[in-house]
């Protein structure tokens, strides 16, 4: 009989107007790596907050060690043994890294004062236990995102957490940084931690996971050993229908150059040289730190450019600014929509016409039927899932708010788009949605330059994929002779 370290049983959650989960039940064994998958709008985070405490579900129950709990609060979860590592990072930045991991948990000596000494001890013994290269006296803020990941799963194991959930932990490491998540993972369950695993990267989920929980619209759809399912056969019970392919690339008749570099030279760049034709995707791969945001910032006049010429429709151009770019019908689909991308405060509608203003404006006034009929057009076009145009993009999921952010430039009619990252932190279902537009783009006219981390995707989409690595050109494959190993020799 299976050993069940926790027990979700028929777990509702009502808000206002929508039933996020209903009648969910998970079953997690004892010092596993359990998967939780599921498209943006699944249940996963709202599931992930009644089991901190942050939420308190409308019914159910939920049953740890074999007892009934009710966790009115995230310290009470925290005290029973539940710890969450967030997305986004929730330490104290200024403090150290000791410092930090006994937040909530001060060690005291005989006389009730802060025990600094002993803190520092500790915290060097899980480090070490880890094998990090962590200085626990260095500041917070100034250690890597991969290492402040790995500071808060210290400080679940400092409060002796026997249940750790990671929230999409890999969304922004580098691959050398995964493999070390990877290994700090497996060496907590070796130590009879239990690990609840959310990831988007289904690869991830095969090669950590022990089992794996399917949810769907707020339901729970299955919960299976990974064994025992097949990658589309997961895609498909997360998304309800039988997925086509992939990635759905067509042939497109490829036109003469749009979009010439020639030696290009700044900072981080040396002497970067290539060209993307009309109707290309053409894809660009290397490392974090390889220079392939700062190759489109160059281009399209965000940074500065040292040396090299770069030559759009056969003229040569320099741009001042981005604003120049974008005039000239360059596009940029930035890594970090949420920041770079988007106002959050702002509706769909807003940001769809943003950078298109002067098509909206009459008589030195924005007209509001104009607006909402370039809206409610792309809305429609690239089947964005939102309650209204009137509703603010921070309450779309990621896939939504990307769809908005393409929006944004069709309108404009950018006919050259660079997309950096288009698909990181979104689901296989978005994902899917994101490559039929990339299609329907240069099966247009378009021309779509991708800059991604993603392989599969790049090998999955592109026409050609140039690598690079520290700011150099290393190499470029055509789509018929690319493959993972050939990328990855020429990214190292």
């Amino acid at each position: 009989m299976a050993d069940y370290i926790l027990e979700l049983k028929g777990i509702t959650k009502q808000f206002p107007g929508v039933r996020a989960l209903d009648d969910v039940s998970v079953n997690v064994e004892r010092g596993t790596i359990h998967g939780l998958v599921g498209e943006n709008g699944a249940g996963k985070s709202t599931l992930i907050k009644i089991l901190a405490g942050i939420y308190q579900p409308t019914a159910g129950e939920i049953w740890m060690n074999g007892k009934e709990e009710h966790f009115a609060t995230p310290i009470q979860a925290r005290r029973t043994g539940i710890a969450v590592v967030h997305q986004e990072i929730k330490l104290a930045e200024p403090l150290s890294v000791a410092e930090n991991m006994f937040l909530g948990n001060v060690l005291t000596d005989s006389k009730g004062l802060v025990d600094w000494k002993g803190m520092r001890k500790r915290a060097q013994e899980i480090v070490d236990d880890l094998g990090m290269d962590i200085d626990v006296n260095a500041q917070v803020s100034s250690l890597t995102v991969a290492k402040k990941q790995i500071v808060e799963i210290m400080h679940a194991i400092n409060a002796n957490s026997q249940v750790l959930v990671m929230d999409e932990p890999s969304a922004v490491l580098t691959d050398r940084e995964l493999e070390i998540m990877f290994r700090i993972v497996r060496q907590l369950r070796e130590k009879g931690i239990t690990i609840i695993y959310i990831s988007h990267r289904l690869d991830e989920v095969f090669d950590l996971c022990d089992n794996v929980t399917v949810l769907r619209d707020g339901h729970m759809i299955d919960t299976l050993p990974i064994e025992k399912v097949t990658r589309q056969g997961l895609i498909n019970m997360m998304v309800g229908r039988e997925m086509g392919q992939e990635y759905p690339k067509e042939v497109v008749p490829i036109g003469d150059t749009v979009l010439k570099v020639d030696h290009l030279v700044n900072g981080m760049l040396k002497d970067i040289s290539f060209e993307v034709k009309h109707g290309e995707i053409f894809g660009i791969s290397g490392l974090v730190g390889a220079g392939r945001t700062e190759l489109a910032r160059a281009i399209l006049g965000i940074d500065k450019i040292q040396s090299g010429e770069v030559y759009v429709r056969g003229k040569k151009v320099k741009y001042r600014n981005f604003r120049a770019a974008i005039k000239d019908g360059l596009g940029l689909v930035p890594e970090d929509r949420k920041l770079q991308g988007l106002v959050q405060i702002m509706t769909v509608e807003k940001n769809t016409t943003l950078v298109a203003l002067d098509k909206v404006i009459k008589g030195g006034v924005i007209q509001n039927s104009l607006e909402e009929k370039a809206a409610q057009e792309y809305v429609d076009k690239l089947h964005t899932m939102t309650p209204s145009i009137k509703t603010e993009v921070q309450f779309l999921s990621g896939g939504n708010q990307q769809k908005v952010v393409i929006a944004k430039w069709l309108f404009q009619e950018s006919d050259i788009l660079f997309l950096d990252e288009p698909t990181r932190g979104i689901d296989v279902g978005a994902k899917a949605e994101i490559y039929r537009l990339m299609t329907e783009m240069v099966k247009e006219g378009k021309t779509v330059v991708m800059i991604s981390s993603e392989m599969p995707e790049l090998l999955g989409m592109c026409d050609r994929i140039m690598v690079m690595h520290e700011g150099h050109k290393m190499g470029e494959l055509d789509a018929a002779e690319a493959t993972q190993e050939k990328i990855m020799a020429l990214c190292v």
